[in-house]
């Protein structure tokens, strides 16, 4: 396993992909059913890529080079807020037409 805390930013990397790919996963789940098919479809394949590229550096990587990317830091809080928005806007007309 690498994550030793020897290198700490490595590590923060690699848990940040962990946190971020498990984050939007469950998103994506029917828990959010009120989102955009588009927007749970976006948030299971990105959540699965960050979750299966911090799988990998954390216990399969074996040295050398990675590549950090900048939307690891962007990305996940962005489609987290599209998705909380989304579910409230939904939530909001749901409660609109039933009070009709």
């Amino acid at each position: 396993m690498n994550l030793d805390f020897s290198h700490p930013g490595f590590t923060a990397y690699v848990l940040l992909l962990l946190g971020s790919g498990i984050a939007m996963i469950v998103l994506a789940s029917p828990a959010f059913r009120r989102t955009s098919m588009v927007l749970r479809v976006l948030n299971t394949l990105v959540g699965l890529a960050y979750l299966g590229y911090g799988v990998y550096l954390a216990f399969f990587f074996s040295g050398g080079t990675y590549v950090m990317f900048f939307q690891a830091f962007v990305l996940p809080v962005l489609l987290v807020i599209r998705t909380v928005q989304a579910n409230r806007i939904a939530k909001r007309q749901a409660s609109r037409s039933a009070q009709s």
